[in-house]
């Protein structure tokens, strides 16, 4: 089965690095017309450049801002086909006691996974309403199906809540031709973020978590790109609703 998307137009968020970047290159190599969205403006600039995208510096967890990147891609293609959501992380985080969350911690974190994807997907509505058509593809976690191993409590939180997020919004936007699914990683070594969090298992860490996976191996940003790629295709247009685990097996 070949995957094309020749002249569909597709936004990809969090394309400065990791599974974002993979996520655009994919697109790209297959056709689609793609605008990179992302709060680094160096890292998008660079990874604009690279693929030959435009590209859009933006803070989405912002509705205003979210808003007029819509409007800028539907101004500039006259439709918006496809949005795949990787944008969110745990925002320079560590595991802390409970005791010492503050709410700006709390928020940031919700802000990035979450309140991103729904501002995007009410922009992005009437127009794929009116096409009949639409693809929307978010990028929970693991996190968001079982305790985190990250031990940030709003970055699991915040991943359950996208999940619940994806299957209320297909159910919404469904009945108009638009499907909506969400690739739940399991561990990547895809940024610095989680570098820093594969450096903290320590060897004997790192060792066990290989363990549980079926598959015995970690995965890689282009095993989830591969996944948020079929879900966007017209070979999954009748699957909405659904989380696709993409770990090697340790779900």
């Amino acid at each position: 089965m070949q995957i094309r998307f020749d002249d569909r137009v597709v936004i990809v968020t969090g394309a400065a690095q990791g599974i974002g970047r993979a996520i655009a290159r994919g697109f790209k190599e297959a056709g689609a017309l793609v605008h990179l969205a992302d709060m680094d403006g160096d890292g998008v600039a660079r990874t604009a450049g690279e693929l030959g995208c435009d590209h859009h510096v933006v803070d989405l967890g912002d509705r205003d801002s979210a808003r007029a990147l819509v409007e800028q891609v539907l101004a500039a293609r006259g439709r918006l086909d496809i949005m795949a959501l990787a944008a969110g992380g745990v925002r320079g985080q560590v595991g802390r006691p409970i005791e010492e969350i503050t709410p700006d911690d709390w928020r940031k974190i919700f802000q990035s996974n979450v309140d991103g994807a729904f501002w995007l997907a009410q922009a992005a509505a009437p127009a794929m309403k009116r096409a009949g058509f639409g693809r929307i593809v978010t990028i929970s976690s693991g996190a968001g199906l079982r305790p985190s191993l990250t031990g940030i409590q709003a970055y699991s939180a915040a991943k359950h809540a996208l999940v619940g997020l994806t299957k209320q919004l297909s159910w919404e936007l469904g009945p108009f031709g638009v499907t909506v699914n969400s690739v739940a990683p399991g561990f990547v070594r895809s940024n610095p973020a989680t570098e820093r969090q594969w450096d903290s298992y320590g060897p004997d860490g790192q060792q066990r978590l290989v363990d549980g996976i079926h598959t015995k191996r970690l995965g890689t940003a282009d095993d989830i790109a591969a996944a948020a790629l079929f879900l966007a295709s017209d070979s999954a247009a009748w699957i909405s609703g659904q989380i696709l685990s993409v770990d090697g097996g340790r779900s």
